[in-house]
């Protein structure tokens, strides 16, 4: 038998030792010929070096896909470029590139290999058969690394759960992971009962053997199932929600396998994938590699949870007896947890056939109070991306003395012309040496309690009989400039902060623990912020009540902030709020749902109507039933929220507008002596035979071009 020279040919070395084991085989024989002259082919020696460096290749993270549904995304694109009228040839170009079969073949190819997608399966068994006889399915899988499970819930390496079936007693598919192996291949579905896997029978066994069976497996394993007839996998949901809770699932007690739970932090964004199980959801952290989904408690379950924890122990987190606890004398008014689901299955928590909701009288001052009786679980959120001229304003929120007025001030300082914050108001006399609008904004006590019992003020207090409060408009102005507006208010605000027209970035500014919180402000020789009358050192007490404080604040209001920033040191939390401010402006972050709508200035939308059919720049547009809505440009800026329905149907319908231009301005014309200013027909849309120019006079002497109340309106037919 020729032995390869491994150093002349650079044989792969598994390749050699199966060589050198075949030729310790004593019986000789045609199959010896046949493997010794397969282990030394170059075919088989190419193959292995492939396989080899595919390997090495593989373990490289940086190789994971981005997104799994390139061709989807390619189609929607394609859909969008079909909607368009006029198109650049740098547009055409690209629609060109995007139709051609062998760009999507790749694309085709991208997807099924990010979603692993090449397993061997088998396909279902046609409904052909005897009716008398039980339909069954062969389905092969090939094992991989995913996880193992437990003893009454399994998770098998296909990717699915299984249970005991409590009524026949059989082994029985409970729930199919997305992502995973068994919900790639498309042929295994929950309720499909277990036969045999691997030519073993699963009779009278439980779901610990049939793990013990999977797990000395090796390479493909066959399962011979019982189709349930049920519905088929559900579609993989695209909502995302930004957990506002830390979960283990080794820690949870209910977990149906806790090898199948998915472990997260507060604030991690987590893709929903499956809601059908009213109590576990199936779920995956964003950008995450790993494709198969795993179990968390859906929003109903984590509530109950909550309350029943809050009735347990009517101690809050915050050191305060809950409004709906029997130490306040409401021992019914908190909503109750439903009951189990089925009558068999162990109820989680203690259910109550009459609930009673006892009704209280809201006290302003007990905000706080009512505050912590929210149950923040899961919010649902969507990327918000930069806007031009639009900058989201930072809140930075803190216990008192923490230091977040020093880090605005600071912030500030570093560009006063780009961090700008709003001017307060106030309802005491103006001094004689005060400019208004300059450090207050005067107004009557009247007129601001109007404001105020109008909504019309984020926050406002009164001190020395006098009010002071920032204005909503005053916050709005400033984000509409371009500039960021940075604002350091009391917690309590932040529920009319946080709004879609304004969309905060919200910084909760933490102390560090109390060692060095003292050991901070005593080598900086901070001066308390809690006496205003005079100058001195903090005391222990108070820096107790910073910790107390910014524990309670966070507990009530944790749900709302965006990013976190320990004020140890003022020059550290400042660079960090600094890099926080770049990030606002310029990557799209995610926000609540409800913010990331069709949300668009009204000029803006018909810029972008006219551009899109070469009408030029629009001056105004009413359009069919949009005439109560469109008004001049020279009016303030007015945002509006047009739900998809709508702003399709109006897009549908804008072939009907008006042909003309606009208007030139005064300040061209009349400037030469020519009191008239003209517009024309917008090419192709003229019609044969009419003018193709219109002149009308100024109507203001001298002619400013920046009003525009001499302008009539074209009206749609």
């Amino acid at each position: 038998m020729m032995m390869p020279n491994a150093a002349d040919n650079n044989w792969d070395p598994s390749l050699s030792r199966l060589l050198t084991s075949l030729k310790e085989v004593q019986s000789g024989g045609e199959d010896v010929a046949f493997l010794s002259e397969l282990l030394q082919s170059k075919q088989l020696h190419a193959l292995v070096q492939v396989h080899n460096k595919i390997v090495a290749k593989g373990k490289d993270d940086k190789f994971y896909p981005l997104l799994s549904n390139a061709m989807q995304v390619t189609l929607e694109v394609l859909e969008m470029f079909g909607e368009l009228k006029t198109v650049s040839k740098e547009f055409q170009e690209l629609l060109s590139l995007l139709q051609k079969p062998h760009f999507q073949a790749i694309l085709c190819t991208h997807d099924a290999v990010a979603q692993k997608d090449y397993y061997p399966h088998l396909p279902d068994i046609p409904p052909d058969g005897d009716e008398d006889e039980e339909t069954v399915k062969i389905v092969q899988l090939v094992k991989s690394d995913e996880p193992l499970g437990g003893a009454l819930s399994a998770e098998p390496i296909v990717g699915a759960t299984i249970k005991t079936d409590e009524e026949t007693g059989k082994i029985v598919i409970a729930r199919v992971m997305h992502g995973g192996a068994a919900d790639r291949s498309g042929l295994i579905h929950a309720g499909d009962e277990v036969i045999e896997v691997n030519g073993i029978s699963v009779e009278n066994k439980t779901p610990a053997d049939v793990l013990d069976i999977l797990q000395n497996s090796e390479g493909t394993i066959t399962f011979k199932l019982v189709p349930s007839f049920g519905k088929g996998g559900s579609r993989e949901s695209k909502v995302r929600v930004r957990a506002l809770f830390n979960y283990n699932s080794d820690e949870d007690p209910y977990i149906p396998c806790k090898e199948a739970g998915l472990n997260f932090k507060k604030g991690d964004i987590l893709h929903i994938v499956s809601q059908d199980d009213a109590y576990w959801w199936q779920a995956r952290r964003e950008n995450d590699k790993v494709m198969r989904a795993g179990l968390i408690p859906s929003r109903a379950l984590q509530e109950g949870r909550i309350i029943h924890e809050r009735q347990s122990d009517p101690q809050s987190t915050d050191g305060k007896p809950a409004l709906c606890s029997p130490t306040n004398g409401n021992t019914d008014c908190s909503p109750k947890t439903p009951c189990s689901p089925t009558p068999n299955a162990t109820a989680l928590l203690p259910c109550k056939s009459t609930p009673k909701v006892k009704k209280i009288i809201y006290d302003i001052k007990e905000n706080d109070d009512f505050d912590r009786e929210m149950i923040p679980t899961y919010e649902e959120v969507a990327r918000l991306y930069p806007r031009p001229g639009f900058v989201r304003p930072i809140v930075l929120v803190g216990a008192p003395g923490v230091g977040r007025n020093e880090m605005r001030r600071r912030l500030i300082a570093t560009d006063p012309e780009k961090y700008v914050t709003p001017i307060p108001y106030t309802s005491r006399p103006l001094k004689p040496s005060e400019q208004n609008g300059k450090e207050y904004v005067f107004v009557t006590r009247e007129k601001m309690e109007q404001d105020i019992a109008d909504g019309k003020f984020i926050e406002h207090g009164e001190y020395k009989g006098n009010l002071y409060g920032t204005s909503a408009e005053s916050v709005e102005t400033i984000v509409n400039s371009g500039r960021v507006c940075v604002l350091s208010p009391h917690w309590q605000a932040l529920k009319m902060l946080r709004t879609t027209r304004l969309r905060p970035y919200i910084v909760f500014v933490k102390p560090p623990s109390f060692e060095r919180l003292v050991e901070t402000r005593t080598n900086a020789n901070a001066r308390s912020t809690f006496d205003k009358e005079s100058s001195r050192a903090f005391t222990e007490e108070e820096f107790h009540d910073i910790i107390r404080s910014s524990t309670r604040i966070n507990f009530l209001y944790g749900y709302m902030f965006d990013e976190e920033i320990v004020n140890e040191d003022l020059a550290s939390a400042l660079s960090q709020l600094l890099k926080t401010s770049w990030r606002v402006q310029s990557e799209p972050l995610w926000v609540p749902a409800s913010w990331v709508q069709f949300n668009i200035k009204i000029e803006e939308l018909v810029d972008l109507i006219a551009k899109e059919n070469n009408y030029g720049k629009l001056n105004k547009s009413t359009c069919w039933k949009w005439k109560e809505i469109f008004t001049s440009i020279s009016t303030p800026s007015l945002s509006l929220n047009i739900n998809t329905d709508l702003s399709e149907d109006l897009t549908k319908r804008h072939k009907v507008w008006s042909r003309w231009g606009k208007w030139g301005d005064c300040s061209v014309t009349c400037g030469n002596g020519i009191i008239s200013r003209r517009r024309l027909c917008v090419a192709g849309r003229c019609a044969p035979g009419e003018i193709e120019e219109q002149h009308r006079p100024c109507t203001r002497t001298p002619c400013d071009g920046n009003r525009k109340e001499d302008f009539e309106p074209e009206m749609s037919p």
